[in-house]
Order: structure tokens, then sequence, then C-alpha cells
């Protein structure tokens, strides 16, 4: 049921998880000056993509500046006609004209090997492109079809995702592994036929794509599904069989919260083994939800698992019978959205500051112990408890806050902290 594989390259770098150590490939996305380093000893890259129709490349430029701020490393856009292919260039330029130098990557489907070739504008504004070898046909016109996308991906120079869908994987190798599967004395079930399918798939496209002259260290992999302990499998399997960097995500994590948890249950086994390069959260936006929410979830992901941070985190009490005021729950929301809405401007003026820690509490019980904890916390006063919030900056007492502006004067203290202890560190 399996087949021969690559052997790790012996100069593949040491890719350190938060607990064990995997080899992969170092590959360089980039735009310009700006580069995206994936694998080797990189940390983890998060992904987005738009849900704008490509055609509007002003709104389509909007967007991708949106999920850059937001925090997106990379942006992935659709490219599925000649309309879109046309107005690839048009949006980086834009992107260009307003500072954003986020590198954008191609999504194709079907029809990305006479894009790529028929807009040559499109295949170099683009600075990686994804390729789905299920969705290119079939038998010799598949493998011509693969051929001229990494043809393409030579010429420029241009790193490639050969990702690997459940819902649209290799019919005829499937088909294949099913029959010799049944002549087994003990046969698979047809889950386990199909995992081993994807990884099969992902690892043999890679191979061609190598003999066809793209670079080893070119090639990101990805094989999505969307059931958790599925993912699971299949990238540990994945991860066991070669050292190119891997892509993880959900292929539809969901909607909400449901979204949320999927992602979230999978990804962290999965990066706590140190498997993963890139992660991208694919949720389903509620209707009129910002689309930078897979990003913050993404980097929530990270930055809770102590895999990277990107911008101070708040602590805050879940509220209980002494809590019965709503006070420290509304000061935890504006606290975090503040401190993420200065983020863009703060990383450039104050370097270390996305791992401040901030802790907003609601009672005597945890409140001074995990506000003393944090670089900076407040506790507010519980059901009973007399009516004042003692402050505390790197451990100690510092002052103690009455009245209605409470909120505003907190804020104020995390500002002069923010300024004192980060603004610094400029060289």
């Amino acid at each position: 049921m399996t087949q021969s594989i690559t052997p790790f390259a012996n100069d593949a770098p040491l890719r350190v998880g938060a607990s064990t150590p995997r080899r992969t490939r170092p590959v360089t996305v980039a735009w310009g000056d700006h580069k995206v380093l994936i694998g080797g000893d990189a940390p983890v890259v998060v992904q987005s993509m738009t849900n704008t129709d490509t055609t509007q490349a002003i709104a389509t430029a909007i967007q991708v500046k949106e999920l850059a701020l937001a925090g997106s490393e990379l942006v992935r856009i659709t490219v599925n006609t000649p309309e879109a292919a046309k107005e690839v260039p048009a949006i980086r330029e834009q992107l260009d004209r307003m500072g954003i130098n986020v590198p954008l990557v191609g999504d194709f489907h079907y029809n990305g090997h006479k894009l790529l070739s028929d807009y040559p504008d499109c295949a170099q504004a683009l600075s990686k492109y994804r390729i789905n070898p299920g969705n290119m046909g079939g038998g010799k016109r598949r493998d011509d079809n693969f051929a001229r996308m990494i043809e393409v991906a030579c010429r420029y120079e241009k790193p490639v995702r050969i990702g690997v869908n459940w819902g649209s994987l290799d019919h005829e190798l499937m088909a294949r592994m099913m029959d010799d599967n049944s002549k087994q004395p003990k046969p698979w079930d047809a889950q386990a036929v199909m995992r081993d399918a994807l990884v099969i798939s992902a690892i043999s496209n890679a191979q061609r794509a190598e003999e066809l002259g793209l670079s080893p260290n070119s090639i990101i992999l990805s094989c999505k599904v969307s059931h958790v302990q599925d993912l699971i499998t299949v990238y540990q399997d994945l991860s066991a069989r070669c050292d190119y960097p891997l892509h993880l995500g959900l292929t539809e994590a969901g909607m909400g919260s449901k979204g949320i948890v999927a992602s979230t249950a999978a990804l962290s086994v999965l990066l706590q083994q140190g498997i993963g390069d890139t992660i991208r959260i694919s949720l389903t936006p509620e209707p009129g939800g910002d689309r930078t929410r897979e990003v913050i979830v993404a980097q929530e992901i990270l930055q809770t698992m102590g895999l990277r941070a990107f911008t101070p985190m708040v602590v805050a009490c879940p509220g209980c019978g002494r809590t019965s005021s709503t006070v420290f729950q509304e000061l935890a929301d504006d606290i975090q959205n503040y401190l993420r809405e200065q983020m863009p401007v703060w990383k450039n003026h104050y370097p270390g500051v996305e791992s401040m820690n901030v802790a907003v509490m609601g009672c005597v019980v945890n409140g001074p112990g995990e506000s003393r904890h944090a670089d900076i916390g407040i506790s507010l006063p519980g059901t009973g408890e007399v009516p004042s919030a003692p402050v505390y900056v790197d451990g100690e007492r510092v002052v103690t806050l009455k009245g209605d502006t409470i909120a505003k004067e907190f804020q104020d203290i995390v500002l002069n902290y923010v300024e004192r202890r980060y603004g610094n560190q400029q060289a």
C-alpha cells in the first residue's frame, strides 16, 4: 500500500516544534526585497485567503491589505478565469502603491496550466502557485497540464504548494489503490485507503515536480481534509515520509465556534509534535463577518501554544457569582481591542511588545495574584468588595483606581508602560 519515498536530505535543517524535531527543507516566498521563509528553522507562518471576486482588483487589493495588516504573512487569491488572471498584476501594483509587500499566492484549479502560460504578467506578479493535482484532468492530459505549470514555476523561479484535497483526490489513483487493497489478505477500510492515497498523491507529485526541474527547496505540500482525526493521521504519516515543508489546515473548518474549535483541536496536536510550517484557518465567515477573523485565530493558536508572539495577550477571568458587574468584561474587551489596534504601529516602534501580558480580573479571589503574574494587571472589585481597583506593574502594586474613569486611566497606564519598557529597546 505504500511506495518508495525519497529519503531525507542530509543538508535539511532541523525544524523544531514544541516537542519533536522534524527535518524540513527551507522554502523562500518573496516579493521584491520582502521574504517569507517557510520550513527549515523558521517560525510557523500565518496564511489567509481572500473571498472577493479577483476580477474586482481594487476590492481584492483592499481585502489583501486588511488581511496583511491583521498579520497574514501570505495571502492567497483565486485565479480561475482569464479575466481574473488579467487583474492579478493590477492587484499587485495597487498593493505596492499602498506599501503592502505581502506575497500573493495564486490558487489554481482545472485551468491553471493555461492561465499561467497565457498570462505571463500574472505568473510574474504572484509569489507562489497553489496547484491541486486532482483537478487537472486524467491520464496523459493531467501529466501534461501539471508539467506546464511546473515549467512556468521554474521559468519565473516561483515556489509551489502541491495541495491535495480529499474532495478532489485523483480518481485514477484512488481506484487503483482500492483495487489493490481489496486483494490484500487483511484489507484496510476505505477511509484508511483514502488517507494513504492523499499522502502518496502529494509526495509522488512533488517527486514529479523535481523530475521536471523544480528545486526541492521550492516545494510545499498539503493534504487537506475536513475531519480532525483524519487530518492528524494524514499529516503524521506525511511528515514521517517526506522532508518538504507542510501547510496545515482543515479544508472546510466551518462557521463560528465550531470552526475555531475544530481547527484548534487538529492543528494544536500537530504543531505540538513539530509538524507544520504554514497554517491557514478556513473559517466560514458569519453574515457580515470580518474576513480577518481567520488570521486572528491562527495567531492566537500559535501564541497560546508559545510558538510565536503577535500581540499582547489579555488574561481575564470568566466571571462568577462574585462578579455581578460587567465592568471587568467590558474593560477586558476594550483593552484587548485597543492592544490589537495599536500593534501595526507598536510593532515598529516598540520591539518585544507582542510578548507583553495584561490581566483584567474581576474580584479579589484571583485578581491580585493574576495581576502580579502579568506584566501589568488590574483587579476590579467584585460584588460587596471595596469599590477600588489596584493596578500591578511588574509584580508591584503601583496605584489604586476609583470612580467612573477606571477604564480610561488603566488604558493610559498600559500605554505609558509600553512606552517606558519597550521604547528604550530601539537601537
